[in-house]
């Protein structure tokens, strides 16, 4: 069998080689022990460049990830705070500049919670998407900072307005401002990462496979490699966890003072969702691989019919006969 232990030889002699039995044993745990951390190591090494090449890279999976975010309330507070401040610096006012800025924004938050406000925000986000995955897969594209057009997602947003009898709606100016999502300093090494990525995304998974499969086939003790594994597997699954939860207090301590938190972080654990799903089933599948085999080899009673047959007595001493 794959997971049978192969019996080590404490004699002298194993197969007619003197003392090679435990040192060669010993040498294939040793080798065994190297590949499984390895491949512990890669695990979830690999988890995070396929969440980022199959979860952010997808322009459906990215928008589904976001779409719900258009009902939270953090993200409507600071939509409606953006919004509504840009549009009253728009509107030529005069000195009832500050009376509007708070209506506009109360317009803005009534109008989040409407189909259209959803509309808009898929359409903005997918925008978005699209810009930057063309930045970093067209190595031909031009040099400079990724922007997006965000006049159709203003225009519709004028149209609602103006459909709700929203005083000065009309006067809401519709022009095609670029907006840089990406700063130009930073496109050429997002390019270099994302390439980095996408194929760490097939490779690293694929090692990680292959050199827990090669760690558990040396070694001696293929059972107590498997529980290894499982083990180490679980905790490469918690350290990705605990990496995510860093990772939110981390980008979160460093956003500008301007920026909404609460928003932000709503836009990370929406992000990071898949992220969290994988570490959570590395950690259940690393448990219950480790506790299958641990519990499958651990010595079980004799069955009935291999019971060692009991010692003979010793027989009695033959009768004394006395000489006559």
């Amino acid at each position: 069998m794959l997971l049978r232990d192969e019996p080590l030889s404490d004699g002298p002699f194993d197969g007619g080689r003197p003392g090679r039995a435990r040192p060669r044993a010993r040498l294939r745990d040793a080798l065994s022990a190297t590949l499984v951390a390895l491949a512990c190591l890669l695990a979830p090494c690999g988890a995070l460049a396929a969440w980022a090449a199959f979860g952010l890279a997808d322009t459906g999976r990215y928008v589904s990830a976001m779409a719900p975010l258009a009902a939270d309330p953090d993200v409507r507070d600071a939509v409606a705070d953006a919004v509504g401040d840009g549009v009253a610096r728009k509107l030529d006012a005069g000195p009832a500049h500050h009376a509007i800025g708070p209506f506009v924004r109360d317009a803005v938050r009534s109008f989040t919670r409407t189909e259209a406000f959803r509309t808009a925000w898929e359409a903005g986000n997918l925008a978005v998407h699209d810009a930057v995955l063309h930045a970093v897969r067209d190595d031909g594209a031009v040099r400079g900072p990724v922007t997006v057009d965000l006049a159709p997602v203003a225009a519709q947003v004028k149209r609602q307005l103006a459909a709700d009898h929203v005083p000065l709606a009309r006067r809401i100016p519709v022009e095609h401002t670029e907006i840089a999502v990406v700063p130009a300093g930073e496109v050429a090494g997002l390019r270099k990462g994302y390439h980095v990525l996408d194929a760490a995304a097939f490779w690293l998974p694929l090692a990680t496979v292959v050199l827990a499969v090669a760690g558990i086939a040396v070694a001696a003790r293929r059972r107590r490699a498997l529980t290894a594994t499982g083990v180490g597997t679980a905790l490469g699954g918690a350290l990705l966890a605990l990496a995510v939860v860093l990772g939110r207090r981390l980008t979160l301590a460093d956003l500008p003072d301007r920026v909404h938190r609460p928003a932000a972080g709503a836009v990370y654990d929406a992000l990071t969702a898949g992220l969290r799903t994988v570490s959570w089933l590395l950690l259940a599948l690393g448990l219950t691989v480790a506790l299958l085999s641990w519990l499958t080899g651990r010595p079980g009673r004799l069955r009935p019919g291999r019971r060692s047959a009991p010692a003979a007595r010793n027989p009695a001493p033959p009768p004394y006969r006395s000489r006559a």
